[in-house]
């Protein structure tokens, strides 16, 4: 049996994560990715990108000291390699390249900046159906801080996708127009009219913590009662109450509301009536990345 060590770090629009993953292989067999710990630090970099279009000189500050950080996590776990991508709200930063340059230079860390697309295609690198039927046709999205990401998945296969700019940084900044979510609306019943069946799947740390927060069972669906339950009962509180009452994280409490209503509307758009989550991001798709390049 070998096990070799990758770490994937995700520098998004509400926060910078780092993944550390056992890849275990054994002769004969696919290999298993376990992972080992991840570390997240609430740097919301959309908030510079979407509203001044660039990231602040404190923002700059505190991203190399979290790459430092990760560097340092990495070292002690034995990472064979890594990888670090950024999505939406680096790549619309003004100074995106003044802040890799910084960050190369005081910790050596490259950091690659993907687009949509990309980030979908790691993204579907995932085992997603790993607890879910296969044979389902799918609407997945995966909501971020500076777009999302929606694809319709037919028999494991991505048919065709296409990101958006809308996410929850830029929806409580209200940076996203009414035209944007007609585009949405018009793209979604578009490509599901013709799929019967269809069901949602969600990707992203909102849609992750109403699922555990609904306590439904890994592998079942969300039902879209269910959610618009939760949505109203959050959506009543106010930041500090869902902190204190749901145990949010201070950078979740705000975000979770707009997250919500994008699940909300495309279930809507699409007819579906229940929402699968499975535990797959973009960092577990990059393991995975990580692993076939260097095999």
């Amino acid at each position: 049996m070998n096990i070799e060590r990758y770490a994937a770090i995700d520098i998004g629009s509400n926060a910078v994560r780092v993944l550390i993953s056992n890849v275990v292989v054994s002769p004969g067999t696919q290999p298993k990715y376990m992972k080992s710990s991840l570390v997240r630090v609430p740097i919301r970099l959309g908030q510079d990108s979407f509203t001044v279009g660039e990231i602040s000189p404190r923002n700059i500050k505190r991203m190399v000291k979290a790459m430092k950080a990760f560097k340092l996590i990495m070292k002690v776990n034995n990472v064979k390699k890594y990888m670090a991508c950024a999505t939406s709200a680096l790549r619309e930063a003004n100074n995106a390249s003044e802040v890799i340059k910084e960050v190369k230079k005081k910790t050596g860390i490259e950091i690659q900046v993907i687009d949509g697309k990309r980030e979908a295609e790691i993204i579907a690198t995932t085992n997603i159906f790993e607890s879910i039927n296969k044979n389902r046709t799918f609407l997945f999205i995966d909501v971020g801080g500076g777009s999302t990401e929606f694809s319709v998945l037919v028999k494991g296969e991505r048919v065709v996708s296409k990101s958006f700019k809308v996410g929850t940084v830029r929806m409580i900044n209200n940076m996203v127009s009414e035209k944007v979510w007609e585009e949405i609306k018009v793209w979604v019943e578009t490509h599901t009219k013709h799929h019967t069946k269809l069901a949602l799947l969600g990707s992203g740390g909102n849609i992750n913590k109403l699922f555990k927060i609904a306590k439904v069972k890994e592998g079942r669906p969300l039902s879209m009662i269910k959610l618009n339950q939760l949505y109203n009962e959050l959506n009543q509180l106010d930041y500090n109450e869902r902190i204190l009452q749901w145990e949010l994280n201070p950078d979740r409490s705000d975000v979770i509301i707009p997250a919500t209503q994008i699940y909300l509307k495309a279930l809507q758009w699409s007819g579906a009536s229940e929402i699968f989550v499975p535990k797959i991001g973009l960092s577990d798709g990059m393991i995975k990345v990580l692993y076939r390049e260097n095999n």
